[in-house]
């Protein structure tokens, strides 16, 4: 990822923060020469010394082949804006584009026993849906196990960890007060949600 020292994160936990907020994110394996990509909500576990992140796809999904013996690259991106160079003091000024992101490099390891899945979607559920756990616990082994069946959980251990905050922090503070007053009047909550990250800087 290209990243100017201005627009990068100050933490790695200030990235992991980021990354559990906007956890749906995309991952990207090579399949021969051809990338291929699915959209995966992702579990974070950083309780160890490793940063690990575990998903599942779906059986069918040919992904899953590819995962073990080639670098994957998950990308966790959300809040974006165009910004207009109406709101630069120069006249002679471009447009650009505000965002977040964070880029998180590994090989993944599939999960094949029973416990090892099983841990990853209590994990999975506790963190998105705590209101399904008893629920889930009052299922029968029979139905959690075809569940199981119809899916490849895996996890990958980060080993490269990167990440962007392009939030006009080049920008003096009259421009930036100029860009979050208009994009917080927007109807998009993307745009809003971007305001609130270029005023917190």
């Amino acid at each position: 990822m290209y990243t100017p020292n201005h627009f990068q994160f100050k933490t790695e936990t200030e990235k992991i923060a980021f990354m559990r907020k906007y956890s749906f994110a995309t991952i990207i394996t090579n399949k021969e020469t051809i990338p291929i990509a699915t959209q995966l909500p992702f579990y974070i576990d950083e309780s160890s010394d490793k940063l690990v992140l575990s998903s599942h796809f779906a059986l069918a999904n040919e992904q899953a082949k590819y995962i073990e013996t080639n670098t994957s690259l998950i990308i966790f991106t959300e809040p974006h804006a165009y910004i207009s160079p109406v709101h630069y003091d120069k006249p002679e000024s471009v447009p650009t584009w505000d965002y977040i992101s964070v880029h998180a490099y590994g090989k993944a390891r599939i999960l094949t026993d029973e416990k090892s899945k099983i841990n990853a979607l209590e994990q999975m559920i506790t963190f998105y849906d705590q209101n399904y756990l008893d629920q889930w616990a009052g299922l029968s082994d029979k139905f959690k196990k075809g569940m199981m069946r119809g899916i490849i959980a895996f996890e990958l251990e980060v080993t490269d960890l990167q990440g962007q905050k392009k939030l006009s922090q080049n920008k003096n503070a009259a421009e930036r007060l100029r860009i979050t007053g208009h994009l917080e009047k927007s109807d998009n909550t993307v745009e809003r949600d971007i305001a609130n990250y270029i005023k917190a800087l």
